[in-house]
């Protein structure tokens, strides 16, 4: 390395940035800004990650870059800056959105929405598989897709009938749909196995009575039982009546009553369940690794019916059964 190029490359040296590890590690700025070249100064041998260091070290063992002589010029002057090497931020979901109920952890929605967001959250759709109505007992169902910045894809379904949601949000089926399916397809893509808060089926069914309710509501007065009223009797009613004759039980064309709850399946009343229901039933069940013919058993258990025939209002039962299993 000549006197000339040794006295180029210094002038070159003297406005570039030097800064220092707490562990002696030299990083030194290129002249635009955008790159820090590491440099090593011991009694091995200089060096430096530049381009230009690995070009002429090879014909020239004493070569010393512009990077070098600047740690070499910034030292005696104490112009050296201090640096500290950055840790990567970690996507973690923040404990302000976790709450207990019953000694189980649910997860809120906004933290899930947060977490999405630290993942790379690109976008969310909401389509609309299921419009509540009368003729199917008002049960509102969505499908959520959501996309991270990279392409990926989690998509999941969310329903909400009068059955599986507070009094406070029964007059808002669609969204509450919408934001059930929302939330279990952040689930997904977060990789949070929590349940979350939104997809119970009403938050104080689920807090036990003088535990802590993190959504009070006010409380209902109790009713007051009515006064009864003596009956009069009539003066014929006083008189003892005659025991009747003693009447042998009818053997012949007896049946028995039938337990409330349990009716065969070609008695149950009310709209057959919609297509939508089916299709949700079958997703939660292979999600939940429940196969066909233990799903049937499961509907015969429940409900005395084939799965085929259940009703309406039965399938919403059971798809909330479901959810609640996660």
């Amino acid at each position: 390395m000549t006197a000339t190029e040794l006295q180029k490359r210094n002038e070159k040296s003297d406005h570039l940035r030097v800064l220092q590890t707490d562990s002696g590690q030299f990083f030194v700025e290129s002249g635009e800004g955008k790159i820090l070249y590491s440099v090593t100064i011991n009694d091995a041998g200089d060096s430096c990650t530049c381009g230009d260091f690995a070009k002429n070290i090879k014909r020239d063992p004493d070569f010393k870059c512009k990077h070098i002589l600047a740690v070499f010029n910034a030292v005696p002057k104490r112009e050296v800056e201090g640096a500290v090497f950055l840790e990567k931020h970690v996507p973690r979901l923040d404990e302000r959105w976790i709450t207990k109920i019953e000694g189980k952890e649910f997860v809120k929605y906004p933290g899930l929405l947060d977490l999405a967001h630290q993942h790379g959250l690109s976008s969310i759709e909401v389509d609309i598989v299921q419009m509540p109505t009368n003729d199917n007992g008002n049960f509102a169902v969505c499908r959520a897709t959501v996309m991270s910045k990279i392409g990926e894809t989690f998509t999941d379904i969310g329903d909400a009938n009068p059955n599986n949601c507070s009094s406070k949000v029964s007059r808002h089926l669609l969204r509450m749909a919408s934001t059930r399916s929302i939330a279990r397809a952040l689930r997904s893509y977060t990789n949070v196995g929590m349940t979350a808060l939104e997809e119970l089926a009403d938050f104080n069914d689920a807090i036990p009575e003088g535990g802590k309710n993190e959504y009070p509501t006010q409380p209902k007065a109790a009713k007051k039982p009515a006064a009864k009223t003596p009956k009069k009797t009539s003066p014929a009613a006083a008189k003892p009546k005659a025991k009747p004759a003693p009447v042998a039980p009818a053997v012949e064309n007896q049946t028995q009553e039938k337990p409330a709850g349990q009716t065969a399946g070609k008695d149950n009343a009310g709209p057959r369940m919609s297509e939508a229901q089916k299709r949700a039933i079958y997703n939660l069940s292979r999600r939940r690794g429940i196969s066909v013919e233990q799903l049937e058993q499961m509907v015969a258990d429940a409900y005395a019916c084939d799965l085929e025939t259940l009703t309406s209002s039965d399938a919403s039962a059971f798809i909330r059964q479901l959810q609640q299993a996660a």
